[in-house]
């Protein structure tokens, strides 16, 4: 039995909407949080950057990925602007958790949860948006 035509377009906006809105939660406490969770922030995922405004600038960037980025992959729009930005804010993520696997055995709980990310990103930045989205 062939599936129904829209069934691609379908989980593909179900997809990019509940990992967009998702992502805005994730954006909002940092966007909240103001220069000094955005510096820490920074620091944390890139330790070998100078403190102050270079810090804050960076930390700005990964809010704004997840925030912004989360909204624009939810309504489709600047799709894959919005799937570069979280992967990359992913891949740094992923990065600061290498170092807390120990082995095969707890790579998913200690690191899984970026890299599963980073792969769902990539995979939406070369399927694109599909056909559901806002203003299309």
């Amino acid at each position: 039995m062939k599936p129904p035509a829209y069934s691609k377009d379908l989980g593909l906006l179900i997809l990019r909407v509940g990992i967009g809105v998702m992502f805005m939660f994730h954006g909002l406490p940092k966007l909240l949080g103001g220069p000094e969770r955005w510096e820490v922030l920074a620091q944390f995922g890139l330790p070998f950057l100078p403190e102050g405004i270079i810090s804050i600038a960076f930390g700005f960037a990964a809010m704004a990925a997840e925030l912004v980025g989360g909204l624009l992959l939810a309504l489709g729009k600047y799709h894959r602007i919005a799937c570069l930005g979280l992967a990359a804010t992913m891949a740094v993520a992923f990065s600061t958790k290498v170092g807390d696997i120990s082995g095969i055995s707890n790579f998913a709980q200690a690191a899984g949860w970026p890299l599963e990310l980073l792969i769902v990103f990539v995979a939406l930045l070369f399927t694109g948006p599909g056909k559901y989205t806002v203003g299309k």
